[in-house]
């Protein structure tokens, strides 16, 4: 946890340990005998954000496992509000606003649709995309448990108004904390933390502490040093603590245990953004007829989502199934730019669509350090 290549490639060979697949494209084996669960406490560390995401493992030697989440928010903010311009035309084409109207079709309300107990669905979307990838983590790794940032709404004393942090404005991240946490409650207990927290249980305190840099100029850039460095520090709160102790004119405090930040494996995850099917587009084609649009199914047996590999030009391109026509396969990139349309006899599976895009970095990942830190 983790052991030697070496180690494990003997295991392999004499049959004492098998290779065990996930969706995180992570390469692990498991034991095929018995080791009187001999296992080293491990946290998860989630830093939750509204476009981005931060996720570590890590234990007192090593640390394990770093991952970059691209949420969802914006493709399904901008899909709820088509949504809405749809409905609202197919409404306008069905009511016949030339009769009276007492005599329109009008549908009497069916339910109290004004009821807010429910997440926005862009929200709900985030929150989920966070927790199927940890409960990947937990088929990987005996998880003692997870630590969560929370996002806190503070009063502005010069304007009155609830904010993020003092002078910032609301976060979406705070929506949806409560319903995250139950989530998470029943995978590993779990652990919340402050970012902003000024008596040295902050996060940002002990990145500092920790001698870790972050890159907060560009949260949009796909490394370790923008989302994954926050989660690393905060699973590090497993093994790490703070201690006040007073004097007799102030209080102060230091921190106090054993961790070591190792370079780890670093993936960049994202949900493949698929169309659903829809029975009525915008603007029809002449005639009336709408075409298809949308839906998982392709015409030459691959599903979007699957990840591919295609030939075209003596060129060779590993991508994702994003769409077909009569003979050919769509394959895009991780950020889904079509890298082309291939002959569908040219392109190979490789893996089944599992709900997520994962890009493995090759090799280990270093995180940043603060200048002057060793």
């Amino acid at each position: 946890m983790p052991t030697k290549p070496s180690r494990a490639r003997r295991w392999l060979k004499e049959g004492k340990a098998k290779v065990v697949h996930n969706d995180l494209e992570c390469f692990a084996i498991q034991l095929t005998f018995d080791t009187h669960k001999n296992t080293q406490p491990i946290a998860i560390g989630i830093d939750p954000g509204k476009c981005y995401s931060g996720i570590g493992v890590q234990s007192s030697r090593f640390t394990l496992w770093m991952g970059h989440l691209v949420l969802p928010f914006k493709t399904v903010k901008e899909r709820m509000e088509l949504r809405r311009v749809m409905r609202r035309t197919r409404r306008g084409r069905r009511i016949n606003r030339n009769l009276p109207y007492s005599e329109r079709c009008h549908r009497q309300a069916r339910f109290d649709n004004r009821r807010q107990d429910k997440l926005p669905p862009s929200i709900r979307a985030n929150r989920q995309l966070e927790l199927r990838v940890v409960k990947e983590l937990f088929k990987l790794f005996p998880v003692n448990a997870t630590h969560y940032e929370l996002v806190m709404a503070d009063v502005d004393r010069t304007s009155g108004r609830k904010s993020a942090r003092s002078g910032v404005g609301f976060s979406p991240v705070m929506v949806g904390q409560r319903q995250m946490l139950t989530w998470l409650s029943e995978l590993a207990p779990v652990i919340t933390h402050k970012g902003w927290q000024r008596d040295g249980n902050g996060t940002s305190q002990l990145r500092q502490w920790l001698g870790l840099a972050k890159d907060k100029k560009n949260k949009a850039s796909k490394t370790p040093a923008t989302q994954a460095v926050d989660g690393v520090t905060l699973a590090a709160f497993e093994l790490i603590r703070w201690r006040e102790w007073h004097s007799d004119n102030a209080k102060h405090g230091e921190w106090y245990g054993d961790v070591q930040i190792t370079p780890a494996p670093f993936a960049i995850i994202r949900r493949p953004p698929i169309s659903r099917r829809q029975l009525h587009l915008c603007v029809p084609r002449q005639g009336g007829l709408r075409r298809k649009y949308g839906g998982t199914v392709t015409r030459h047996g691959f599903r979007k989502g699957d990840k591919v590999v295609a030939q075209k030009a003596g060129k060779t391109y590993t991508g994702w199934c994003s769409g077909d026509t009569d003979r050919q396969v769509s394959v895009s990139d991780i950020n889904w730019k079509r890298l082309g349309q291939f002959s569908a006899k040219k392109v190979q599976l490789l893996q089944r669509s599992t709900g997520l895009i994962v890009v493995p970095s090759t090799g280990l990942s270093n995180l940043p350090l603060l200048k002057g830190s060793i």
